[in-house]
């Protein structure tokens, strides 16, 4: 690819396979993305799940460790899988299916999501749990800010800042 697409207006292209995003430049990912490729366009609109509903017991229920997750259909696995950030990168929880299967019944939005390069994004570190259909690369934005700040064994204070300014961020365009 050329390089180009590094400006604020660039898009992402995703490999579903590697996972891996690459920046383009708009004329590369037409190209990328039109053509025979591998490659699935990232969009670029976040949106706020207000009324969102999922209990303490299905939360529980995922196997996630901290509050903070997301979730995608891979269309290589041709499964839902589940990511939560940490200190070394996006790590895989296993997903009971059936816990999913009650989560999106009662969120018929999510059924909406685009495999690969969409997520439920959930950020249930306090009480005023967040949830959000965003893109991929958000949700990895997200995992490389905790990976770049964490600090010692509890992350420090400045990860923790960050983690809520971007919440705060991406809160702000998904209600406009």
């Amino acid at each position: 690819m050329c390089g180009a697409g590094l400006s604020q207006a660039h898009q992402h292209l995703i490999e579903p396979g590697s996972r891996r995003l690459r920046c383009a430049c708009e004329a590369c990912a037409t190209k990328f993305v039109d053509g025979d490729t591998n490659f699935k366009r990232v969009p670029q609109e976040v949106h706020s799940l207000t009324g969102f509903q999922m209990t303490n017991a299905q939360w529980d229920s995922l196997l996630v460790p901290i509050g903070l997750a997301f979730f995608l259909e891979s269309s290589p696995e041709n499964r839902v899988v589940a990511f939560y950030p940490s200190p070394a990168g996006p790590t895989e929880s296993l997903l009971p299916l059936e816990t999913w299967e009650d989560i999106l019944r009662e969120n018929p939005v999510l059924a909406r999501m685009q495999p690969d390069i969409e997520a439920l994004l959930v950020n249930r570190l306090d009480e005023r749990a967040q949830y959000y259909i965003a893109p991929i690369d958000k949700c990895y934005q997200l995992v490389g800010l905790i990976r770049s700040n964490w600090r010692g064994f509890s992350g420090g204070s400045e990860v923790w800042r960050k983690i809520s300014d971007f919440f705060e961020a991406l809160k702000e365009p998904a209600d406009a």
